[in-house]
């Protein structure tokens, strides 16, 4: 079965199952969107500090669009669920874009902790929320100044009545495995988190009251990290992923879903979500022959061929000279029976896939199926 028909039956099964009821409302004013690649829609491009050439975007924009991806994005399908456009990236000036229903600060290669001189992205999520608060400021004295630019600009109670989206760790973890044991990488852990709970206090001292967090993904599975940390068999798992990271990802993500609770009662005017995109993210690599897909770990797009076909040395759409011979990194013909687009990031397919299950409120805490009603506003 195709991707796009099991979601689809995903949920026309889940309506047969559980009540609708009309009353419930599941409608936010405006998103405004923290993190890394996994919903950067544009900020690391737009701050010049990388480019992305075709195949990038070919399966929905037909082109580039700043999403390391073939297509949509996890955020993107969460948009069109809540009816919103898509979220334009705070550094993408061009064309006047509006900001009127949120404003995305995600950039890839992002990390919650601050950034070492070799980092990909110079704006973590400490800089990411400092953009944040200059924007508001900025908002509020242009809406002072007239009704002029309302069209383009966020209303004041869009702030307080917001949705606060959060994607981010996935870098911290991935990258101290570079330099760090396993060990140490579980000791960094709560440093991590304390500079995610410093940065949710600042928005909460704004006014944010909704937040959505997204927990990290099975970090040992990205085709990046098997080639480079799981040439010996005996590091992988059950799934053929590296052991170690995966652990990681799990340890992160109990004392991150132990954090947004204690936030919970600490702040008691707000709203917390915390989402397991761990399980729907492993439930897919798992099974994906029953998602529709038939690649769970190799690459799309990239070289070397199977197992991974992933090579470090030359990324998806770049060319480059190996031993004296000159090679391309080329996209595969049909990207939807890819979980993984570009050995570091999932391919549209999947993260519609992704999607039809965040959107099932199962895998939330606490769940939110009683609002399955918005799921009509889901576009294919």
């Amino acid at each position: 079965m195709a991707p796009k028909a099991s979601i689809l039956c995903t949920i026309a099964l889940v309506f047969i199952f559980l009540p609708l009821t009309g009353s419930i409302q599941f409608k936010f004013p405006a998103i405004f969107n923290f993190g890394d690649s996994n919903s950067d829609t544009g900020e690391l491009v737009g701050a010049g500090i990388a480019s992305l050439e075709p195949p990038y975007g070919r399966s929905y924009f037909g082109t580039p669009a700043g999403r390391y991806c073939d297509g949509r994005l996890i955020i993107d399908f969460l948009m069109d669920a809540m009816d919103l456009p898509f979220l334009n990236a705070y550094l993408d000036s061009i064309g006047t874009p509006s900001f009127r229903k949120g404003c995305n600060f995600a950039a890839a290669g992002s990390t919650i902790e601050p950034p070492t001189a070799h980092a990909v992205s110079p704006f973590s999520f400490r800089v990411q929320v400092a953009h944040f608060v200059r924007f508001k400021a900025r908002v509020l004295r242009l809406l002072a100044k007239g009704k002029k630019l309302d069209k383009y600009l966020p209303a004041e109670d869009y702030f307080r009545n917001g949705l606060y989206m959060f994607d981010i760790g996935q870098n911290d973890l991935a990258g101290a495995f570079y330099s760090k044991t396993f060990d140490q990488v579980l000791a960094l852990i709560p440093l991590i988190l304390t500079e995610f709970e410093t940065g949710i206090k600042t928005l909460y001292d704004q006014g944010a009251r909704n937040f959505w967090v997204h927990n990290t993904g099975p970090l040992g599975c990205l085709a990046q990290n098997i080639a480079k940390f799981g040439t010996d068999p005996s590091s992988l798992d059950e799934l053929r992923c590296v052991s170690k990271h995966n652990q990681a990802a799990k340890a992160f993500n109990l004392q991150l879903h132990a954090l947004c609770k204690k936030l919970q009662g600490q702040y008691t005017d707000s709203n917390f979500t915390y989402v397991d995109i761990y399980t729907i993210k492993s439930d897919l690599i798992a099974n994906y022959s029953k998602f529709g897909f038939e690649q769970p770990v190799m690459v799309c797009c990239g070289y070397g061929g199977p197992p991974l076909n992933y090579d470090s040395r030359i990324g998806c759409g770049k060319t480059k000279v190996l031993n004296g011979t000159t090679m391309t990194a080329k996209a595969c013909d049909d990207s939807s029976e890819y979980v993984n687009w570009d050995g570091i990031h999932y391919s549209e397919a999947a993260n519609q896939y992704v999607s039809s299950q965040i959107l099932t409120g199962k895998y939330s805490d606490p769940p939110f199926s009683d609002k399955m009603p918005f799921l009509l506003d889901l576009k294919f």
